[in-house]
């Protein structure tokens, strides 16, 4: 997608939808010098990992777990670097502690990418607990959320939130519905 202005919104939609979601993010994270992905391995995500790993631009780092993934983000930006984590939504219920003792009271723009599990079809009562709890959580916390459902406006949210997570010092989630990701396919 360009940011040329004599572009028509029509044409914009149409080569925003000529990538698939996974590209929308690369794309995004490159664009505002995202240059760390600490990830916990995730299926959805599986595709997105190799293509951060493939990039160059990108220095990759697999955690064990999510809290260990805030902890690596939070040095990162206290060491000058921007950088952003991937998760699954019942990963994301081992990590509110250090979201409240450390990423929200240090003012860190950490980048969170969940994606969402619990809902449309889940065969997992532990993923729906999840699900169910995740967004009053980060409210509770007073951080900004977007659950993005759309191609179209995929870019548009994850632009404007990073430059915003940056330009406030405050986090921001992320969390990729299934109807934008395809989520996971749940086999017999």
């Amino acid at each position: 997608m360009t940011d040329n202005p004599t572009q028509t919104a029509a044409s914009r939609q149409v080569s925003a939808h000529e990538k698939n979601w996974r590209d929308v993010v690369l794309e995004r994270l490159k664009a505002n010098d995202v240059k760390l992905v600490v990830y916990v391995p995730d299926r959805v995500f599986t595709p997105l990992i190799k293509a951060i790993h493939d990039d160059p631009y990108f220095i990759t780092f697999a955690a064990t777990r999510e809290e260990e993934a805030i902890g690596i983000v939070s040095g990162a930006w206290m060491g000058g670097m921007r950088s952003a984590v991937l998760m699954q939504t019942s990963g994301f219920a081992t990590i509110p502690n250090a979201l409240a003792s450390l990423v929200v009271p240090s003012q860190i723009p950490a980048l969170i990418f969940v994606s969402e599990r619990g809902t449309l079809g889940e065969f997992n009562l532990g993923q729906a607990m999840v699900c169910k709890t995740m967004r009053p959580v980060l409210d509770s916390l007073g951080m900004e959320t977007h659950t993005i459902t759309r191609q179209d406006e995929l870019a548009f949210i994850i632009d404007r939130s990073i430059k915003q997570a940056v330009a406030t010092q405050a986090p921001v989630t992320f969390i990729l519905s299934p109807l934008l990701t395809g989520g996971k396919v749940f086999e017999k």
